[in-house]
C-alpha cells in the first residue's frame, strides 16, 4: 500500500473516530450521569428484620458506620473544607458582595413559600430560621468582611442542626441526623444558583461550589441497615436496588435523547460493569499522573502563552483533582485501594493524546477495546486518549455537542410555554445545566472552553434566528467574567477571537443595515448591537487575531456617505428643481434642512460609534461640499436676480444665506475639521456688500435731515445735547452693527467693506453744515422784510441811529439756550465718533490695509487743499478808511467755493477761517475782499490770484503767503496739501475736523458777538476820555456791576506787584489828570454786567467742553483786544498805530489786572495758569519794551533770534494733516504738543511788533523776516534730506499763468 493511500484511510478513519455522533454522546454522557448516581449519598434500603436477627455482627458494624458517615455532615463538610483550604495557596476565593442581597432574596421567598422549588415545611422551616440569622446586622456585616461560601455554608449547617433536633419527629433515632444532610445539600443548590444570577464570580469559586453540590446530595430513601453482605458500603445495594427513579441525571438525559426508560435501563445494564466509582478514580489518579509527567491531557506547558499562566493552571487542576479524590474516598473508603492499574474489566493502560495538538504513544500499554470492539488510530488534537473510563476521546467536541443539544432541547421546551411568562436568556434549564456541567467536571472541560463553546453555540443559534439578540449579551458576560488572556490556553484564546470575530462581523452588518435608515434611525433601534460590538471590541482579540477593523470601519463610512448623499439629492431635487423668482430662498431653506440633519444626528448620537464612526461628521462632511457645489454654481444666477431693479432677490435674503452658509462652516469645523472644500465665502458674498454699502451710502442725507426735521434743540443727558445727533449716530450704528455681526472670514476685505462704510462720515459734514444754517440764523435774525438780509438790515439800522443821535452805540447781543444746544450738539458729536472710531477698529483696519497691495485707483487722483484766509492789512487806503469787509474765494469759473464771516469797522479785518478744496488738477482762485453794502451789490475792495498746484505744495507743510492786493493793502493766507486716500483713518479724520471747524466757527461767532461790546468799551476812545475826565465815575455803581460768572470778586490788594519797568527808571507816579483805579474799572462795568447776564446763560446751557472752549476764547479775545491798544500786528511794515503814553497805558494794564481777576473769581473761575499764558506774558513784556529806545529794541530783537535759534531752532512744522485729528485722542495729543511748544516765548515777537511804530524801521523789520524765513527753510530742507522726503525743485513749480479777469 503506497504513502498515500495510507493517508488517506487514516484520515478517513480520523474523520470517522473524530465525528461525535449522537449514540457516542449519549454514551459517555450517560456514563457521567450514572457516575453522579453512584457518588451520590443514599441511605440503605430497609431489610426483613430476620437479617438483623440472623445476621452476624459484620453487617451490623458496617451499617452503623454507613449511618455515621452518611448523617454526620457537618463533620464531612468540615473536612472537605479543610482539605481545599489547605490547597488553595495564599490566596482566598470571595464570593461578590451582590451574592448577600440574592441569597437574601431568595431565602425570603423559601420562607414565605413563594419558591417553586423548595417548598415542603421541613425546609421553610430552616431556611427561615437561618435567614433570621442572617438578617442580623452583626453577621451580615461579617459575611460582607468575610465573603467566604465556605464560612456561610458552616453557619447554615449549625443554624440547621439546631433547628433539626428540636423537631419531635426527628429527633427519635437520630432521624435529624439525616434531614441535616438533605438541608446541606438544599442550601449548597440555593447557593450555587444565587452565584448564577450574580456578575463577576471568580471561576475558582464556581468549580468549587459545584464539587460542593455534586457531592453533597440530598437522601432519597429511609435508612435501613443492608440486607446482605457486601464487600462495599455503597456500590453493592446501588447496583442491586437502585432504579431509574433514583437516578436523576440519568432520567434527564434520557429525556435529551428522547430514550424510554426500557431503553435508559438497558443501557444502564450494559455500562454497569465498567462505571464504576473506582473506574472514575483511576481517571483522575490517570489526570494527575498525566499532569505531573507532562502529557497531553489534560493539559501542558506547549497548550499555554507562558510558563506563569502554565503553573498557575496546573495548580488549580491539580488541587481540584485531588479535592475530587478526597471526597471519593472519604464517601467510599475501598477506593484508596484501587491504583492507576485497578481499571475495568478490559481496560489496560492507555497511549492519552493531547486534546490540543497531535501526540504519538508514550507508552507501550494496549489501547482500550471500545464496545464495537474497533481498535483506535493515532489520536488527532483534540484526542484525550482512550484509557478513560468517563471522557470521551474528544471531550471539548463531545461538550460543544452537547451544549448544542441540550439549547435545541430547551428552545423547543420555551415554545410550549404562556406567552406571557418570561424565558431565561441563558436558555439552558436547571437540569440540563447540572449535566452540562458534570459532564465538563468529568471531561475535565476548562471553563475557558466552557463559556466559549457557549457562546459560540448561542452566536449559531442567533444566525439562523432561534434565539433572540439579548441571549448574545448574556452568553458574552459568562466570556467576559471567566477572561483573562494571559491565563487563557492558547487554543480556547484562539477559539475565543473566532467567535468574536463572526461575531463583529454579524452585527457590523447589522449596522450596515440599520443605515438605510439615516438620518432618521433612532440609536436605540441599533444599541444593542453597538452594545455587543464595544464589548468585542473591547476584549482585544480582534487586534490580536488580525482583524482588520480598520477595513470594516471604512466600509461603513463609505456606506453612511452614499446615505447621506442621497439623501442630500432627494432634498435639493425638491427645492432647486423649482427655484422661483427669489434664488436666495431655495438655497436658505435647504442649508436649514442640513442644519437639521446635523442638530438631529447629535442629538442621536453624541459620540462616536465604537469610537472611530462618527455619524455627524460623515453627513456634514459628504452633504455640505455638495450644498456649496450647487450653489457656487448658481452664482452668476443669484447675482443678476439680485441687481434687477427692483431686485427679485432682496438683499436681505442674500444676508441671511450668507449666515446659513456660515453656519454651515461651522458644523464643518466642529464635526469635520479635515473635510477639504474650495468655496469662497468671502469672494462670494462679496459683490452683495458692496451693493449694500452704496446703498447706505446713499441714505446718509436722509438720516442728517430725519434726524434734525424732528429735534426741538432741548437739552438732555449730561452733554446737554439735543436728539438729532443720538438719532443721527443710532443711524450710523445700525450698518456698523449689522457689518460687525456678519464677522467676516478674511480680514483685508472686512478690511475695504469698514474703510467703505467709513465714508458715511461724510454725514458730520451734512449734519455740521445743518446745524450752522439754523445756528446763524438764530446768531443773525431775518427781518420781517423778505427783501433784507439780516445783515443790511443790522447795518442799515445801525447807520439810522448814528446819523441820528450823532454817535455809534452798540447794542449787546443776548445768548439763547437753543443756540448754546447745537453748540452741545457738535461737542457731543465727537464723542461719539470716537466711540464709532474704536468700535470699527480704525487702526486695525488701517495696519491690515497697509500690509497688503493697495487698490488701484480709477481716474486721477485728487488732492485737499486746506487755505486759511487769516488777516487782511491796509485796506482803506491813505485814509485808512474803516469797512465792513468779508472775503471769498472764486474758482476760474466764477463759481464761489467759501466765504468768511464779516468784520466790521475795520481796515485791518482778521477772520483766520479754514476752508478744505478737493481738486484733481492745478486750480486758480481768486481772493476777493468785499465791503458790506446796505442795499445793492457789495463793493470789491481787493483781490488777488494764487494757484492751487499739487506740485508746488507736494511738501505737505503750510505755506503762509503775503499777497499783494489790487489796488492796496495785502492778505495773508496759510496754504496746505495732503492727498485724498481712501483710507478709514482719512474719512474719520476729514469728519471729525469738520465738527472740529464748526465747533471753532460758532465759538467765533460767539465771541464775535461779544467783541463789539469789548472793542467798544475796551478802545483807544475810551483810554482818551477817562484821561480827559476831570471828575469821578460813581465807583459803587462799577463795583456793583462787576461779577464773575463763578462769583463776586474783589478789588486788588495794595501789595500786588505792578507793571515791572526799566532799571534806569523810577517808580512811575500817577500823573496830574490821570484816572483813578476807580474811574478805570468803572469804565468797564458795562462790560462785565454783560458778561454776567450772558455766562449764566452759557454756564447753566453749555455741556462742560464747550463751556471751556467758549470760555477760553473770550480770554483770548479780550488779550488780542487788549495788545491791538498796545502794539500792532506782527508785520515788515511800518504801522499807522501810534503808540500810547505812560496815563494810557496805565489804564491797559489796569483793565487786564481787573479782568485777570474777573475770570479767576478767586480760584472758582479759571485757572490761573490757563489764563497767564503766552499772549499774557507777551503783552507783559511789552510795557517793557515800550519806554526803550528804537536801538536798544533792534539790539534786544537780534539777541533774542540769535539765542533761541541756538537754544530750540524753529523748524517748520508739518500742516494740520486730516490723520491727526482722525480721533480725539489724537486730537488730544497735538494739544498737548502744541501747548508744550508754546512754553518756550519767543521775545522777539512782542519787540517787533514795538519796532512797527517807531519810525525808519521797515528795513530791519523786512530784514529781520527775511532772515527767520530762511533760517526756516534751511532747517527743513535738512530735515528733508534726512528723512529722504519729497521736495519739488524750481523745474517742477511750474504756475499756470493767471487767468484773464
Amino acid at each position: 500500500m503506497t504513502g498515500r493511500s495510507y493517508n488517506s484511510i487514516a484520515s478517513e478513519r480520523r474523520q470517522r473516530r473524530n465525528k461525535v455522533t449522537d449514540d457516542d454522546l449519549f454514551n459517555y454522557t450517560l456514563r457521567v450521569a450514572y457516575l453522579s448516581f453512584l457518588l451520590t449519598p443514599r441511605a440503605p434500603q430497609a431489610a426483613p428484620l430476620a437479617s438483623s436477627v440472623n445476621g452476624d455482627s459484620r453487617d451490623s458494624r458496617d451499617y452503623q458506620s454507613r449511618l455515621s458517615g452518611i448523617s454526620n455532615s457537618f463533620a464531612a463538610f468540615g473536612e472537605l473544607i479543610k482539605d481545599m483550604g489547605g490547597r488553595d495557596g495564599p490566596r482566598p476565593v470571595k464570593f461578590p458582595e451582590k451574592l448577600l442581597k440574592v441569597l437574601d432574596q431568595r431565602m425570603q421567598d423559601i420562607a414565605m413559600g413563594k419558591d417553586q422549588v423548595y417548598h415542603d415545611q421541613v425546609t421553610r422551616r430552616t431556611i427561615a430560621r437561618f435567614w433570621t440569622t442572617f438578617k442580623d446586622p452583626n453577621f451580615y456585616r461579617q459575611m460582607e468582611r468575610n465573603r467566604k461560601v465556605e464560612e456561610l455554608i458552616l453557619n447554615f449547617v449549625t443554624t440547621a442542626s439546631t433547628s433539626l433536633r428540636q423537631d419531635p419527629q426527628l429527633a427519635a433515632d437520630d432521624g435529624w441526623k439525616l434531614e441535616l444532610n438533605n438541608q446541606i445539600a438544599h442550601f449548597t443548590r440555593i447557593v450555587r444558583d444565587s452565584l448564577k444570577n450574580t456578575s463577576h464570580v471568580p471561576p475558582e469559586l464556581n468549580q468549587r461550589i459545584e464539587m460542593y453540590v455534586s457531592k453533597l446530595v440530598p437522601a432519597t430513601a429511609p435508612l435501613q441497615p443492608p440486607s446482605e453482605p457486601s464487600t462495599s458500603s455503597r456500590s453493592e445495594p446501588a447496583s442491586t436496588t437502585a432504579t431509574l427513579a433514583d437516578m436523576v441525571l440519568v432520567r434527564i438525559v434520557g429525556r435529551l435523547f428522547d430514550k424510554t426508560d426500557d431503553e435508559l435501563q438497558r443501557e444502564i445494564t450494559n455500562i454497569k460493569r465498567i462505571c464504576t466509582e473506582k473506574a472514575a478514580l483511576i481517571d483522575l489518579k490517570t489526570c494527575l499522573q498525566n499532569i505531573t509527567a507532562g502529557f497531553p491531557f489534560p493539559g501542558r506547558r506547549e497548550d499555554f502563552p507562558d510558563d506563569t499562566s502554565f503553573q498557575h493552571w496546573k495548580t488549580l487542576e491539580q488541587t481540584h483533582l485531588s479535592q475530587m479524590m478526597v471526597i471519593m474516598v472519604q464517601f467510599n473508603p475501598e477506593l484508596a485501594k484501587s491504583t492507576p492499574a485497578d481499571g475495568p474489566v478490559g481496560l489496560t493502560s492507555p497511549r492519552p493524546g493531547s486534546i490540543y495538538s497531535n501526540g504519538g504513544s508514550i507508552s507501550s500499554r494496549n489501547s482500550v477495546a471500545f464496545l464495537n470492539g474497533e481498535g483506535m488510530d493515532p489520536i488527532d488534537e483534540d484526542a484525550a486518549g482512550q484509557n478513560f473510563t468517563y471522557i470521551p476521546s474528544n471531550p471539548k467536541k463531545f461538550y460543544k455537542k452537547l451544549i448544542e443539544r441540550c439549547v435545541e432541547f430547551d428552545l423547543r421546551a420555551m415554545h410550549t410555554l404562556p406567552e406571557d411568562q418570561e424565558v431565561p436568556l441563558g436558555i439552558l434549564s436547571t437540569s440540563h445545566l447540572d449535566i452540562v456541567n458534570e459532564c465538563a467536571l468529568r471531561w475535565r472541560i476548562m471553563q475557558s472552553y466552557r463559556v466559549t463553546a457557549f457562546l459560540d453555540v448561542i452566536k449559531y443559534k442567533y444566525e439562523r434566528e432561534e434565539v433572540p439578540l439579548e441571549c448574545i449579551p448574556e452568553a458574552l458576560q459568562h466570556v467576559e467574567k471567566e477572561f483573562e488572556a494571559e491565563r487563557w490556553p492558547n487554543a480556547d484564546r484562539e477559539y475565543l477571537g473566532t467567535v468574536h470575530s463572526s461575531l463583529f462581523n454579524i452585527f457590523l452588518a447589522s449596522l450596515y443595515h440599520n443605515f438605510e435608515a439615516l438620518p432618521n434611525l433612532r440609536r436605540k433601534a441599533i444599541a444593542p448591537f453597538l452594545g455587543i460590538l464595544e464589548r468585542v471590541k473591547k476584549s482585544g482579540l480582534l487586534e490580536m487575531y488580525n482583524v482588520d477593523i480598520a477595513a470594516r470601519m471604512r466600509e461603513l463610512s463609505d456606506r453612511i456617505r452614499i446615505l447621506a448623499m442621497h439623501h442630500y439629492t432627494d432634498k435639493s431635487s425638491g427645492i432647486l428643481t423649482n427655484p422661483g423668482i427669489n434664488r436666495a430662498l431655495p438655497f436658505i431653506l435647504l442649508s436649514e434642512s442640513l442644519e437639521e440633519v446635523a442638530a438631529k444626528l447629535d442629538q442621536t448620537f453624541k459620540s462616536p460609534l465604537l469610537g472611530e464612526l462618527d455619524i455627524v461628521g460623515l453627513f456634514v462632511e459628504t452633504q455640505v461640499p455638495l450644498f456649496l457645489t450647487d450653489l457656487e454654481e448658481s452664482k452668476r444666477r443669484l447675482l443678476e436676480s439680485s441687481s434687477n431693479q427692483p431686485p427679485d432677490t432682496p438683499i436681505e435674503d442674500i444676508f441671511t444665506l450668507y449666515r446659513a452658509v456660515k453656519s454651515l462652516f461651522n458644523l464643518i469645523s466642529l464635526y469635520a475639521p479635515e473635510t477639504q472644500h474650495h468655496f469662497d465665502l468671502g469672494g462670494f458674498f462679496e459683490p452683495y456688500v458692496r451693493q449694500w454699502l452704496v446703498t447706505t451710502d446713499s441714505k446718509t442725507a436722509q438720516w442728517v435731515q430725519a434726524a434734525v426735521s424732528v429735534d426741538d434743540f432741548q437739552p438732555k443727558g449730561e452733554e446737554q445735547n439735543s436728539s438729532s445727533v443720538v438719532d443721527l449716530f443710532f443711524s450710523l450704528d445700525t450698518p456698523i452693527n449689522f457689518l460687525l455681526e456678519l464677522e467676516w472670514p478674511n480680514e483685508y476685505q472686512e478690511a475695504r467693506f469698514f474703510t467703505s462704510l467709513a465714508k458715511a462720515c461724510k454725514l458730520m459734514e451734512q449734519y455740521c453744515h445743518s446745524i450752522e444754517e439754523i445756528f446763524m440764523e438764530e446768531m443773525f435774525p431775518r427781518p420781517s422784510e423778505p427783501y433784507l438780509q439780516p445783515q443790511k438790515q443790522s447795518a442799515w439800522l445801525e447807520k439810522a441811529k448814528m446819523s441820528i443821535q450823532g454817535d455809534k452805540k452798540i447794542e449787546p447781543f443776548n445768548f439763547k439756550a437753543e443756540s448754546c444746544v447745537k453748540l452741545n450738539n457738535i461737542a457731543a458729536a465727537r464723542g461719539l465718533l470716537d466711540k464709532i472710531y474704536i468700535r470699527m477698529r480704525a487702526d486695525e483696519m488701517a495696519k491690515i490695509l497697509k500690509d497688503h497691495p493697495p487698490v488701484p485707483t480709477k481716474g486721477i487722483p485728487r488732492n485737499l487743499f486746506t487755505v486759511k484766509i487769516v488777516m487782511a492789512e491796509g485796506l482803506g487806503g491813505a485814509e485808512h478808511k474803516h469797512m465792513d469787509t468779508f472775503a471769498t474765494l472764486s474758482d476760474e469759473h466764477g463759481n464761489r467755493l467759501a466765504k468768511t464771516r464779516t468784520i466790521y469797522e475795520t481796515s485791518d479785518p482778521r477772520w483766520e477761517e479754514t476752508f478744505d478744496i478737493s481738486v484733481e488738477a492745478a486750480l486758480w482762485l481768486m481772493i476777493s475782499i468785499r465791503d458790506r453794502s446796505l442795499v445793492g451789490k457789495h463793493d470789491i475792495v481787493a483781490r488777488s490770484y494764487i494757484c492751487l498746484d499739487p506740485k508746488r505744495y507736494g511738501d505737505f507743510l503750510a505755506h503762509d503767503l503775503w499777497l499783494d492786493l489790487e489796488p492796496g493793502g495785502r492778505i495773508l493766507v496759510r496754504i496746505s496739501m495732503e492727498g485724498e486716500q481712501d483710507d478709514i483713518l482719512f474719512f474719520f479724520g476729514r469728519a471729525f475736523r469738520s465738527l472740529k471747524r464748526t465747533e471753532g466757527d460758532m465759538v467765533r461767532i460767539f465771541i464775535d458777538k461779544m467783541s463789539l461790546l469789548f472793542r467798544d468799551i475796551l478802545s483807544r476812545a475810551t483810554i482818551k476820555k477817562l484821561v480827559r475826565i476831570p471828575g469821578a465815575i460813581d465807583y459803587t455803581k462799577a463795583i456793583g456791576n462787576v461779577t464773575s460768572l463763578f462769583g463776586s470778586l474783589t478789588t486788588a490788594s495794595s501789595s500786588e506787584v505792578q507793571i515791572p519797568l526799566p532799571q534806569s527808571e523810577k517808580p512811575r507816579l500817577k500823573a496830574d489828570g490821570g484816572a483813578t483805579d476807580e474811574e478805570v474799572e468803572a469804565a468797564i462795568g458795562p462790560m462785565c454786567d454783560y458778561l454776567n447776564e450772558n455766562l449764566q446763560v452759557l454756564n447753566s446751557t453749555l455741556s462742560n467742553s464747550a463751556r471751556e472752549a467758549v470760555m477760553t476764547k473770550i480770554w483770548k479775545e479780550i488779550l488780542i483786544i487788549i495788545e491791538g491798544l498796545l502794539v500792532p500786528s506782527l508785520g515788515d511794515t511800518p504801522s499807522n498805530l501810534k503808540p500810547l503814553h505812560d496815563r494810557e497805558l496805565d489804564v491797559v494794564f489796569k483793565w487786564l489786572r481787573f479782568l485777570l481777576n474777573f475770570f479767576h473769581a478767586e480760584g472758582e473761575g479759571m485757572g490761573m495758569e490757563e489764563l497767564q499764558n503766552a499772549k499774557y506774558r507777551e503783552i507783559m513784556s511789552l510795557r517793557l519794551y515800550y519806554d526803550w529806545h528804537t536801538d536798544q529794541l533792534m539790539e534786544e530783537a537780534v539777541r533774542m533770534m540769535q539765542s533761541q535759534l541756538r537754544a530750540a531752532p524753529t523748524i517748520k512744522k508739518r500742516a494740520k494733516s486730516v490723520y491727526s485729528q482722525r480721533s480725539l485722542g489724537t486730537i488730544k495729543k497735538r494739544k498737548t504738543e502744541k501747548k508744550r511748544d508754546k512754553q518756550v516765548d519767543n521775545s522777539a515777537e512782542p519787540i517787533l511788533k514795538v519796532l512797527r511804530m517807531r519810525p525808519n524801521t521797515s528795513d530791519f523789520l523786512a530784514q529781520q523776516l527775511k532772515i527767520m524765513s530762511q533760517i526756516q527753510a534751511e532747517q527743513q530742507s535738512r530735515k528733508d534730506q534726512r528723512t529722504h522726503s519729497f521736495r519739488p525743485s524750481a523745474a517742477q513749480d511750474v504756475i499756470p499763468p493767471v487767468p484773464p479777469r
